[in-house]
């Protein structure tokens, strides 16, 4: 799916073999293992063509032939979420300099590389949007209170089906705008179809939404998972949220949840009573205006709108340190 993103941007993109260790099973281990190798040598070749005068890593499993391939280069390593995963702190063995999204990160490393604290990176057109805009180019309704919900590139299908399960009920007092994934578009679809005429218009369902920052611009709450991205999107936005970890994988999303609802600008909530709670939730965070107001400005005061220009001068400067003249691009 990243590739596909990437792509539609016109920016080059190649693929690295590359596999999980942890958490495998030892049948799977000896094929992860053979991956992985593979994946030094496409990294060696890619390097040599490439040519490339600094490094950025992100994480993920696909990150560590790279780091292992190009150990010689300067490089920086990203943190999104607030807790970083395994293959995070396996890459910040070979990391110049580490960029960390919140200060309290900067507990999880023990690296002599430097530490900076720069905030989540963001796409400048996400902050062009106005709330009228947002309405206009969604169709909505201007005297209604919106509620955001999404669940990632792929869904999330207990948050799907939360909503669909209380449709009627969401949309006495909300227009949704609901951001699917593939997942589960038509059973949401299916879903919608079955409201009254009335109730309907005002459920705006998407399978995969390009022009984020309209929906982000007009929402008065959310209801998503925690991935890194709610960490840099809905504070910049100062959106109030209902935050529902992923249960099935690293805690990650757990610890980001309780970051924003630590601080007061989220609730968070078991993926197993969202179903049953999500209507009460949202009728109550909606008519308290105090609170939401609170909530927003909370948000707000973690955000670090220039987080991708405080990136964009740590790699140029590592670059810089390399030796070599760096190129026009």
């Amino acid at each position: 799916m990243e590739a596909g993103l990437i792509e539609r941007e016109g920016i080059p993109f190649k693929a690295i073999p590359a596999a999980g260790l942890h958490g495998v099973g030892l049948k799977a281990l000896p094929g992860n293992l053979l991956r992985l190798a593979r994946g030094v040598t496409a990294s060696r070749k890619i390097l040599a063509e490439f040519q490339p005068d600094v490094l950025l890593f992100t994480g993920g499993f696909v990150a560590a032939p790279m780091a292992v391939a190009a150990r010689r280069l300067p490089a920086l390593l990203y943190v999104p979420d607030i807790e970083p995963g395994l293959a995070l702190k396996f890459l910040a063995k070979w990391a110049d300099c580490i960029a960390l999204t919140a200060e309290t990160s900067r507990r999880y490393f023990n690296s002599k590389a430097r530490i900076e604290v720069t905030g989540y990176p963001i796409r400048p057109e996400l902050s062009a949007w106005s709330r009228a805009a947002g309405q206009k180019e969604l169709g909505l309704d201007e005297g209604l209170p919106t509620l955001l919900v999404f669940g990632g590139s792929k869904g999330a299908r207990s948050l799907n089906r939360a909503v669909t399960a209380n449709l009627n009920e969401l949309l006495e007092s909300v227009q949704i705008v609901h951001i699917t994934g593939s997942l589960d578009w038509e059973e949401v679809q299916a879903a919608r179809n079955t409201l009254p005429a009335g109730k309907s218009v005002h459920y705006h369902i998407f399978e995969y939404l390009h022009d984020m920052g309209a929906a982000l611009a007009c929402a008065d709450l959310v209801v998503s998972r925690a991935g890194a991205s709610t960490l840099g999107e809905l504070t910049a936005f100062g959106l109030p949220a209902i935050l529902v970890p992923y249960p099935y994988a690293w805690r990650y999303q757990k610890v980001n949840a309780d970051y924003l609802a630590n601080r007061g600008g989220a609730q968070g909530m078991e993926d197993r009573k969202l179903a049953e709670r999500l209507p009460v939730l949202v009728r109550d965070l909606l008519a308290d205006r105090q609170r939401l107001s609170q909530m927003s400005t909370a948000m707000r005061a973690l955000a670090r709108p220039e987080a991708a220009r405080r990136l964009a001068d740590l790699i140029l400067e590592l670059a810089g340190d390399s030796g070599r003249k760096v190129g026009p691009s």
